[in-house]
């Protein structure tokens, strides 16, 4: 009989990572037990995972407010800065805020309407039609703000982020002013000195921004990229960070190549198989509740080997079963299908056959099953071990 069973994302349970901590050997040591423990045989193809977190940590890729106000003092000069399109989020941003309003006398902070960069919601679009606010050109002030909308609080998290982003500015010492605006332009009517905190749009921004006069224009990318003090500091400098403490933000991690080829190298020599390696962070799927996208990272994978790269190529069973071999059933249809599957092309890019399946890169995907199998909280299961992922109706 064919096996039953397809892909299979397993989350295995490692330690607790410290600075300084060999990421390599705990990766493939886990991997190597839970098997054990598990009663699974590694494969060719299978394919194992690590948060980005974890690597991360092991490296001491940490940051903290003071080294954030140093770099934002230096690069800025310490007077008013325009911090522009941040995300709403207390783990994400609301540390490097105070580090930003530490290093400056003013912030004026423009925040994205309706929503932020990744969904969260200030207000709801239907409020924002019943107000007749066009957010491709009015820019609000805070008091415009709250007379039309009120002191609206996000749904899950309970938190008015106006409020309290004002207030951690504040409570640095510096000035604050709060202004609604989707056109990154609207902040030079207020400071040429321009922050942009957008993770996914910011070279656009950057360009437009420089463009239309700006002075001086860094991008969360460009804040804590080097070192300052013995610090941490990473490619994507803010981009990807996550609160640590109330003074420090771990950095999304760097150098890790070298880390996802030592672990399939690890493991080639202990079981002779070829396995794909990868670093992750957020995947990519939208809450259909709370309307957030989980892409805060710059980068799904900041580093993979080299069998994870580029896209599937994959036949829709259900449009062949429907169309080409609509008269067919039983096993006269499941072996024709398999047929189709030995028989196809390369690429299929544009055929019909291949229309409704996923057209994501490998890693982004991989990257999705692999943070809703760890989640984010107490599962403790930062690495994911996958199989079956490249097989298809065909594979015994």
């Amino acid at each position: 009989m064919s096996r039953m069973i397809g892909t299979v994302s397993r989350g295995l349970r490692a330690p607790i990572i410290r600075q300084g901590d060999n990421i390599v050997d705990i990766v493939t040591s886990t991997v190597l037990e839970a098997a054990k423990d598990g009663n699974f045989e590694i494969q060719n193809r299978d394919i194992v995972c690590m948060t980005e977190s974890i690597v991360a940590r092991a490296q001491g890729n940490y940051v903290s407010v003071d080294n954030i106000a140093e770099d934002v003092k230096n690069k800025f000069g310490g007077e008013t800065v325009g911090v522009i399109f941040p995300i709403l989020s207390r783990n994400r941003f609301a540390i490097c805020l105070r580090g930003f309003a530490r290093g400056a006398k003013k912030i004026v902070l423009m925040l994205s309407y309706p929503s932020d960069e990744v969904g969260n919601h200030l207000i709801s679009l239907d409020d924002m039609d019943e107000k007749g606010v066009n957010p491709y050109t009015d820019v609000l002030t805070l008091e415009k703000y709250r007379e039309l909308f009120g002191y609206e609080k996000h749904e899950f998290t309970g938190v008015d982020y106006v409020e309290y982003y004002e207030s951690v500015v504040r409570e640095e010492g510096a000035d604050c002013e709060i202004i609604f605006a989707n056109d990154p332009r609207a902040i030079l009517n207020y400071t040429k000195n321009v922050l942009n905190c957008d993770i996914h749009t910011r070279a656009r921004t950057k360009r437009l921004l420089n463009a239309a006069g700006a002075e001086i224009v860094y991008g969360m990318d460009e804040i804590m990229n080097t070192s300052i003090d013995g610090s941490g500091w990473s490619e994507y400098g803010l981009l990807g960070s996550n609160k640590a403490t109330e003074t420090t933000v771990k950095l999304f991690p760097r150098d890790c190549q070298p880390v996802v080829d030592a672990i399939q190298d690890n493991i080639l020599k202990e079981t002779g198989k070829l396995v794909e390696v990868m670093v992750y962070g957020d995947g990519a799927f939208k809450d259909p509740v709370g309307k957030i996208w989980e892409l805060a990272d710059p980068v799904v994978s900041p580093a993979y080997t080299a069998g994870l790269e580029g896209t599937p190529n994959e036949l829709k069973l259900k449009y062949l079963a429907d169309n080409d071999l609509a008269d067919l059933s039983g096993e006269a249809l499941k072996e024709a299908i398999k047929k189709e599957i030995v028989k196809k092309d390369d690429n299929l890019v544009g055929k019909m056959a291949s229309e409704g399946t996923t057209p994501r890169r490998l890693t982004d995907l991989i990257g999705s099953l692999c943070d809703l199998t760890s989640g984010s909280g107490d599962k403790g299961t930062p690495v994911v071990y996958i199989q079956g992922y490249f097989d298809n109706y065909t594979t015994e």
